[in-house]
């Protein structure tokens, strides 16, 4: 009674302070700029904040909180557009929308799709809001019984969704997470900073970023398909309806929903986790909980409708460390903590108790910035939407110049493209050859935590059992937490062994001489497997060795496996899916490398007059000798993309890659580059 007492007072100060013509206005402002920065793929809520902070110093302390609580909360349900309309990840919180979400935009579906995924966004948002009003008083015991133990288990969580996620073949599954973990393994090693698979290389050293390997695994096949087919994402779409069917799918998987949205709140309120892997869990659990799982990946509402619930949900959650602790629960409540700083608060355990009207102005703000969201967003689909019915062609320069953008934020170097090109590859494959691309994605993501957790867990109890002895130990791996999470990890394990398939002997639409390309690939991730596993094995230091020497072992033994069973079965086998003869590519107008090409080309230009003017005489040329259109309207587009590409980096304070031209001549900005 003593909470609620202190509760109460606090939540009506709350409410008076939100509903002021000031808050609105700025909640209102924050909401539109989101939705903006949402739209835009791969910036997210670090560049939509770090926007906002210049303008926040010196602000009225509720205004700014408004502002910036209306922008953050809107980005996980605007990003929702390019991944349903072009089968571009939005943001790292919005990858597993589009393997559903996409191909209903492709059949015509891109309302239906969209009305479902801004209803469970809503949902979402509201739930986590409504929880962390009852939960923010009670949450500082749950926060701190998350050991890192309990940590390594949430990571082994996500990794429990791969055998769902697997697709058609568990073995292909099970290989694309070591593939995954192999590729997030490159760079200098957490513990000890030893150097693996650099080569020497500086780019390198760092490793490979979430937006890189996002994009590349995802955007490019899409768009390079896409490419190919030259036509239209949507032939037909009638967008004008679906509007109310993507709501009645949502009432009709409603306990999934709700689901996916506590998912979300229990991830979110773990530090580190967040948006990177809550989407990929909720996915995972529609599929377990789905009788039928044929649909998924091909436009199964229930994979739009459970990721959509958690992201959003995954906001809330992020706030419980963020105000209790001054713990940053993601890099956007990172930036978040320091916007408040700026306006003269403090988060931590003291806001809660000098400041609990403040705290639940901002919770309650949230809540009331996803109504807006939401409803900005289903007010603005038609309109948006309608990109699905222009030929493809016409959007490929622009989408072009869209992920080339955000890949080049990633380290600020023209290399980043070059990374892009080289990961795109992979998936174009991967997709080709029925690789998980989920799986994959897992792997990479969560690849460093799970190796800093289990070198942090393995040093801990060693410490442990020599001074307190084996009781002692144990008692820290298995707290009442960590046995929770054990028993939901197994249930997790047998849902996705019970629901995974067993793989079909024979494909009788596959034809007979596929065998040789699916072979070449698998011999291909096997060699890089093997390089991983000797280049990890020989390094001096031990404890940067094992994990990925131990992962890369276990994948190249999956490898062999596969190799073996591909020898044995004949061309119709499953294993031997390959969409150049039966599939989508198999109808495509244009081949795959002249396809692939044109990104090719517009990194080649930018390497040798920076990208801006790289860009325009891309648009050129491609609109001109591709698509032979008249110089009109050749020139019209040129203007418009490279307008609004230039206005936005100079709202962001945003260089572009440089190149040979810019290392010869002092160029003003923005033909200057960086």
């Amino acid at each position: 009674m003593d909470i609620f007492a202190t509760a109460l007072p606090a939540l009506n100060d709350a409410f008076a302070l939100i509903f002021t013509p000031t808050a609105i206005m700025y909640l209102i402002g924050g909401v539109l700029l989101g939705l903006c920065v949402g739209v835009f793929p791969g910036l997210g809520g670090i560049a939509g904040l770090s926007l906002v902070l210049p303008f926040v110093y010196g602000m009225d302390p509720i205004a700014g909180l408004s502002l910036m609580v209306g922008l953050v909360a809107v980005i996980p349900t605007s990003d929702t557009f390019a991944s349903v309309l072009l089968g571009i990840p939005g943001s790292s919180a919005s990858q597993a929308t589009v393997l559903d979400g996409f191909p209903l935009s492709k059949n015509g579906q891109a309302a239906r799709a969209l009305a479902a995924a801004f209803t469970s966004s809503l949902f979402g948002g509201l739930l986590g809001a409504l929880v962390l009003t009852f939960f923010i008083l009670i949450a500082r015991p749950l926060v701190l019984a998350f050991g890192i133990p309990e940590l390594l288990l949430l990571t082994v969580l996500g990794f429990s969704m791969v055998g769902v996620l697997a697709g058609r073949s568990l073995l292909k599954g099970l290989v694309a997470v070591g593939l995954g973990m192999s590729v997030g393994a490159i760079g200098e090693a957490p513990a000890q900073g030893s150097s693996r698979l650099d080569f020497g290389y500086w780019y390198l050293q760092d490793g490979f970023t979430l937006v890189i390997v996002g994009l590349g695994i995802f955007a490019i096949p899409e768009i390079v398909s896409l490419l190919r087919q030259n036509r239209a994402i949507s032939e037909d779409a009638t967008l004008g309806a679906g509007w109310l069917d993507g709501i009645r799918d949502w009432w009709i998987n409603r306990w999934l929903s709700l689901r996916c949205a506590l998912i979300g709140v229990m991830v979110g309120v773990v530090p580190g986790l967040g948006g990177s892997v809550v989407d990929w869990i909720a996915y995972g659990h529609a599929m377990q909980t789905t009788r039928d799982r044929s649909k998924f990946g091909k436009g199964e509402i229930r994979g739009v409708i459970g990721p959509e619930s958690s992201n959003n949900a995954k906001e809330g959650g992020g706030l419980v460390p963020t105000l209790l602790f001054g713990i940053p629960g993601s890099g956007s409540m990172a930036v978040f903590i320091g916007g408040m700083i700026l306006i003269g608060y403090e988060a931590g355990p003291q806001m809660i108790r000098n400041d609990l009207d403040v705290t639940y102005t901002v919770v309650w703000s949230l809540a009331l910035a996803n109504v807006f969201g939401a409803g900005l967003c289903i007010f603005l689909s038609p309109a948006i939407a309608r990109l699905t019915t222009i030929r493809f062609p016409l959007l490929v320069p622009f989408l072009f110049m869209v992920i080339a953008f955000a890949a080049f934020q990633s380290k600020q170097t023209l290399w980043d493209i070059a990374a892009l090109v080289a990961i795109g590859l992979l998936g174009i494959f991967m997709k080709r050859f029925d690789w998980s691309r989920p799986a994959f994605l897992i792997g990479f993501v969560l690849a460093d935590q799970a190796e800093v957790y289990t070198y942090q867990v393995t040093q801990i109890a060693s410490a442990k059992a020599r001074t307190g002895g084996m009781e002692a130990a144990l008692g820290y791996l298995f707290s009442p937490v960590a046995i929770v999470l054990i028993v939901i990890i197994a249930v997790s394990i047998w849902l996705g062994a019970r629901q995974s398939g067993v793989l079909h002997e024979h494909d009788p639409e596959a034809p007979v001489g596929s065998k040789m390309a699916p072979v070449i690939f698998t011999s291909i991730v096997t060699f890089f497997l093997a390089v991983t596993f000797l280049d990890t094995i020989g390094l001096d230091v031990m404890i940067d060795k094992v994990f990925p020497a131990t992962v890369a072992g276990a994948a190249l033994v999956g490898c062999a496996a596969l190799l073996i069973n591909m020898s044995r079965k004949p061309a119709s086998h499953l294993l031997f899916s390959d969409s150049e003869y039966h599939g989508e590519e198999a109808s495509a107008t244009s081949g795959l490398w002249p396809s692939l090409g044109w990104f090719v080309s517009l990194w080649a230009l930018t390497a040798l007059f920076g990208f801006v003017i790289a860009l325009a005489l891309f648009f050129v040329i491609f609109l001109r000798l591709r698509e032979k259109l008249a110089w009109p309207r050749i020139a019209l587009m040129t203007v418009a993309g490279l307008g609004f590409l230039i206005f936005l980096a100079g709202v962001l304070n945003r260089d572009f890659p440089a190149g040979l031209l810019q290392d010869l001549i002092e160029l003003p900005w923005p033909l200057a580059g960086r």
